[in-house]
């Protein structure tokens, strides 16, 4: 982000002028005492090891405060590039290269929208967010930005001036909706489907997103009569859209991927197991988010506790926090354990708009846009200002967008309009009142109250699991998701001047799905199907494709005694789930010679691929030729092939059609089969995997090929090596894949380096919290050369964890230093 030059001069003045005292400068004090003039009573910082801080206090203020303290400590570089983020200012921060995404995130005004949401929440929600706000600002005070982190100092050599601004409420809650964002639902598919009609009929589009297998995998709440049919694209969409669509779509996709890449195939695990099937009698609660892999890691690990629990301060709560946002996110309480996965509903469309100047057609008539005027600062440049647009559905979006400044040379409408427009409709841009779920789910002790928290979280939807220390455990599915007009499914962008493709409203919370205390005793949330199709409200048509749902079951099933270790094994489970149907085809084909020994190795593989399978690392090899070989020739130039479950899902139903036209090489004047095309992988596998490990195919490893390399999100990606050397670390090598439990995915068009990850681990025994476990990605610190930067990345890689403490006895035995925060004199 920054110009190579001023970093290549920056590495070498930090390295030989600042050296280590430059990098140690702003690691957290973690022993002694500091005043503070806001706190109303002394607060206790403990932290273990690896730096995960356990905060003790007595009243409300001063624990969020106190929060507010500890994030900065170890992570305010990053808090502050979030901010720059939600506001549409990275410009400020990193010059021109960033002015198209602030021009993107200025559009969707989500900072506007967090601004109006704080005069909706509770008064105790806004009580956290100020008294939080307090504590980050106090740590910052005055302190030089060289001071606060690192990454200040490099910025500083391009931007001496800058100084961090003070954190406000508003800050914080802008960052939920760069959750909304990534976690979004299908508008990655719905554009994917429209770019796709280049070359493809819309009933062959249709074939790349089949159905959900119901007959093979079950939803989440098992109620599976027959599926659905999709519904086809509105007539006038595909013609109109096509590229208007997909150029929008590379530009969203420029924008930074903040928690993980967009679409169905983000995803996550949960498994809640009831006492009946444990060792203990009373459940376990386990969750793997799986996200972008950032460094640091999305997540930071810490634990708050109000001395004294009561209605006056009533959290007492450990588990994964975001930094920037007061509270736990995923975690336990004294009474219950909660944990997300991706729901996935459908809450966003492409809307296409007739525009004349500053007017929009609908039904008829001409009405006026809102328009605002904004000015962007850039670093070293001048500003730039931009005009926003909006319809009743939502902003244009293309507007955003200069190469769509003049829509009617990109996409002509079928009726010769002068204009036409895409607005996005989405949810997160109504104001809501998520930020009180979060807090109403921190305090809350029974699954009632598990309920009441989950009815105002509107975005992002996700799945909520749940088990507390009765024994209950259960489900629901929450959110604000759209009532869609009879016929619509959200699958293809709509006409918006039509009126016919209107939201007729929201699905009430009491009619969407939520079970508890299912028969068989355990839950799995993977991103699949909540209900059967016809089996409640319409959630989404484009989920998970229930390979890792599926493997979690078949491992649940059949279990009982289930213990903390039993369950982080689950967790790191490997299985490729499509193998069972291929190897057979493979090993039974001809192929020369030279590739015998190759093949060879799937004979008798179990569908493991761990990070040192010879077999693993040559069947994604193969895999990765074979969705080349079958696909690359019909879908339009440059498309993105990942390696996940929608393709693994098209590919099984595909090959039990021998003479498929998908099949056929369209470059050729031969029709190929399907053994064709499969021999042609394995031989194209065998001499890649050749090139890059070696001749011995027994000496192949999948973790040579499948490797993590942590990347710093801001300076990890200069193009400048002593900068990145600074701030990254690896490759790592790992096992698991896309689609498989251990879920580090990859894109076949791009080779097999890991572009997502479980973010965390995490299994709690209600039984015991002192015997919970846990695993971050990273570690908690943002500080370069930091010990607790990067220390949890092995463990992490090789499926272990470290112990998630919770009783006062096990955090003072493992406390290796303990911060005093007092009131100062006087105040």
């Amino acid at each position: 982000m920054l110009a190579a030059a001023v970093l290549v001069v920056s590495a070498l003045l930090l390295a030989v002028a600042a050296g280590v005292a430059a990098v140690r400068r702003p690691w957290p004090q973690v022993d002694g005492r500091v005043q503070l003039d806001m706190l109303d009573r002394p607060v206790d910082i403990h932290r273990d090891g690896f730096g995960v801080a356990h905060i003790y206090a007595d009243t409300v203020d001063d624990l969020f405060t106190a929060q507010g303290y500890v994030h900065a400590q170890d992570r305010f570089w990053e808090m502050d590039v979030r901010r720059h983020t939600t506001a549409g200012r990275l410009s400020e921060l990193f010059g021109e290269d960033q002015v198209a995404t602030d021009r993107v995130i200025r559009t969707m005004g989500w900072r506007r929208i967090a601004e109006q949401e704080l005069a909706l929440l509770q008064p105790e929600s806004v009580r956290i967010l100020q008294a939080y706000a307090d504590g980050v600002n106090a740590y910052i005070g005055d302190r030089a930005p060289g001071a606060i982190a690192f990454e200040y100092s490099v910025l500083g050599l391009q931007r001496p001036a800058y100084r961090p601004e003070p954190w406000t409420p508003v800050d914080s809650l802008a960052w939920l909706k760069a959750m909304a964002w990534d976690l979004r639902g299908n508008t990655e598919d719905e554009s994917a489907r429209v770019a796709y009609t280049e070359t493809l009929t819309p009933a062959q589009v249709e074939q790349l997103w089949p159905p959900f297998p119901f007959e093979l995998r079950a939803p989440i709440i098992d109620d599976r009569p027959a599926a659905a049919a999709a519904t086809p694209p509105p007539a006038t969409a595909v013609a109109d859209a096509r590229r208007l669509v997909t150029r929008l779509s590379d530009q969203l996709a420029a924008m930074p991927d903040l928690l993980g890449p967009a679409g169905s195939g983000l995803g996550s695990n949960s498994m809640i197991v009831a006492g009946k099937k444990t060792a203990s009698g009373l459940p376990l609660l386990a969750n793997d988010p799986h996200l972008a892999p950032t460094l640091p890691s999305i997540w930071y690990q810490m634990a708050l506790h109000c001395r004294t629990v009561s209605p006056a301060c009533p959290y007492t709560v450990t588990g994964s926090s975001f930094s920037g946002l007061p509270g736990i996110v995923i975690g336990h309480n004294a009474r219950i354990a909660w944990g997300f996965t991706n729901l996935g509903p459908d809450v966003a469309d492409f809307v296409l708009e007739r525009v004349d100047g500053d007017r929009y057609e609908h039904q008829g008539d001409m009405v006026e846009l809102d328009v605002r005027n904004e000015t962007i600062r850039v670093a070293g440049g001048d500003d730039v200002q931009i005009t926003v647009r909006s319809t009743r559905h939502g902003p244009l979006l293309s507007d955003a967008v200069e190469s769509l400044s003049t829509v009617a040379e990109r996409a002509p409408a079928a009726d010769g309009e002068d204009d036409l427009a895409v607005a996005l409709r989405w949810t997160a841009l109504l104001p809501g009142t998520t930020f009180d779920a979060l807090s109403a789910l921190n305090a809350a002790a029974d699954f009632e109250e598990f309920r009441a928290a989950a009815a105002l979280f509107e975005v992002p939807a996700q799945n909520l699991v749940y088990a507390d220390v009765d024994g209950t455990i259960g489900y629901q599915a929450p959110g604000r998701i759209p009532l869609r007009a009879p016929g619509d499914d959200g699958r293809w962008p709509v006409p918006g001047w039509t009126g016919a493709h209107e939201w007729q409203g929201f699905v009430a919370f009491e009619d969407l799905p939520w079970i508890r205390d299912p028969d068989e005793g355990f839950i799995v949330t993977a991103n699949q199907p909540v209900t059967a199709d016809g089996g409640g409200p319409l959630l989404s048509r484009d989920h998970a494709y229930g390979w890792r749902s599926q493997r979690l079951h078949e491992l649940l099933r059949d279990a009982d005694e289930l213990t903390v270790d039993d369950l982080l094994a689950v967790q790191f489970d490997a299985r490729n789930g499509l193998a069972a149907t291929l190897v057979p085809l493979l090993t039974g084909l001809d192929v020369p010679a030279n590739v015998e020994a190759s093949r060879d190795l799937l004979v008798g593989w179990d569908g493991q691929q761990t990070a040192d399978s010879a077999a693993g690392a040559y069947f994604a090899a193969f895999w990765r030729h074979l969705l080349l070989r079958t696909f690359a020739d019909d879908l339009p130039p440059d498309t993105e092939i990942n390696a996940g479950g929608r393709w693994m899902e098209v590919v099984r139903r595909q090959v039990a059609i021998p003479a498929a036209s998908w099949w056929d090489d369209r470059s050729t004047p031969a029709v190929e089969r399907r053994d064709d095309i499969l021999r042609a992988a394995l031989i194209d596998a065998h001499r890649e995997v050749s090139d890059l490990l070696g001749d011995d195919p027994n000496a192949w490893r999948w973790g040579a090929l499948h490797t993590l390399t942590l990347r710093h999100p801001t300076l990890g990606s200069s193009g400048v090596g002593p900068i990145e050397r600074l701030f990254n670390r690896g490759p790592v090598r790992v096992g698991g894949g896309s689609s498989i439990v251990d879920a580090t995915g990859w894109t076949a068009t791009e080779g097999y380096e890991v572009d997502w990850v479980p973010s965390m681990r995490m299994v709690v025994d209600l039984s015991n919290f002192d015997g919970s476990r846990w695993i971050d990605l990273t570690g908690v610190s943002g500080h370069a050369f930091s010990p607790n930067y990067t220390d949890q990345v092995q463990r992490w890689a090789q499926g272990g964890s470290i112990p998630m403490r919770w009783s006062t006895l096990a955090v003072s035995a493992a406390s290796t230093g303990q911060l005093t925060l007092e009131p100062a004199p006087g105040s």
